[in-house]
């Protein structure tokens, strides 16, 4: 039988995004303040995912085996480490989040069955990587407050309390909402960045934060006037604002995760070209609502 396991380990890092060959004003440019000389710092989080079948001893893998393959590979080389000058492959490609992820799978999986990589830079960036030659995932958490009210306009109140229950009370409720948004696309060889990812989060801010933030749902986003704001509902409507601006960043929006409280989330994925296009055919005014 088939088992996916999961190690979590730390390792603490400098970088600087600065191209030689660019100029100082061309590195800010592209770079922001993270062309900054010497650099800053992270605390970085790497889970390692791996597969196999069970042993008799109902293990995939002996965890004390991988915690060693894991520091002696990665963690011992990396810790406390500056790391443009740490390792030869981001001599070349920048070490950015995603390109940290790729680095490590090549470094650790001539040891370990890897089916995953995950980077967390800081606890609202993170980067996945599957082996998928220069292909990654990248993904921003943020959030926005918000109220909604779960009600059908043609139905009763007595008739949309047996449906949605205390959400379908005339004022409404609220939510302090927690968006993460994933992108896809492949790493560019010299910047290490799928995408900039001061425009993805511009992206995310533009046409969802600002626009949701501290917001009657029902009321303020004329979307929802006729469309109930469930998580469900929402986490769709937001993925087909961002499939266009993601777009024009270079990238694909992979997925969409909406997490409404603690109890209740919903994550819907981007949409291919084909359902792209079937979209903008049959309600052309979509992305403008």
């Amino acid at each position: 039988m088939k088992c996916i396991i999961n190690r979590r380990a730390e390792f603490s890092a400098s970088h600087r995004y600065w191209l030689p060959e660019l100029s100082e004003a061309e590195n800010f440019e592209r770079f922001g303040l993270c062309a900054n000389a010497p650099g800053h710092g992270h605390n970085y989080v790497l889970y390692v995912a791996m597969e196999g079948d069970l042993d008799e001893y109902g293990m995939v893998l002996n965890l004390s085996d991988v915690k060693q393959v894991i520091k002696r590979e990665v963690t011992s080389q990396l810790n406390f480490a500056y790391l443009n000058d740490a390792w030869e492959e981001f001599q070349q490609t920048l070490p950015t989040t995603e390109n940290i992820a790729r680095v490590i799978w090549n470094r650790l999986s001539p040891h370990l069955p890897i089916t995953n990589i995950q980077v967390f830079e800081h606890p609202e960036l993170w980067a996945d990587y599957e082996g998928n030659h220069m292909e990654a995932y990248l993904t921003i958490s943020t959030h926005f407050s918000a109220a909604h009210r779960l009600a059908l306009p043609h139905l009763t109140l007595e008739q949309n309390s047996e449906i949605y229950g205390k959400c379908a009370r005339i004022h409404g409720h609220g939510h302090n909402y927690h968006l993460e948004v994933t992108i896809k696309g492949k790493i560019d060889p010299r910047t290490g960045m799928i995408a900039d990812l001061v425009a993805f989060q511009n992206a995310v801010d533009e046409h969802v934060v600002e626009p949701f933030d501290h917001t009657f749902l029902n009321h303020d986003i004329p979307y929802f006037a006729k469309v109930v704001p469930t998580a469900e509902n929402i986490a769709v409507h937001i993925r087909d604002l961002l499939e266009k601006p993601i777009r024009q960043i270079g990238a694909k929006l992979h997925k969409v995760k909406l997490i409404e409280s603690p109890n209740n989330s919903a994550e819907v994925y981007g949409l291919s070209l084909a359902e792209e296009e079937a979209i903008a055919l049959k309600e052309p005014t979509l992305a403008n609502v």
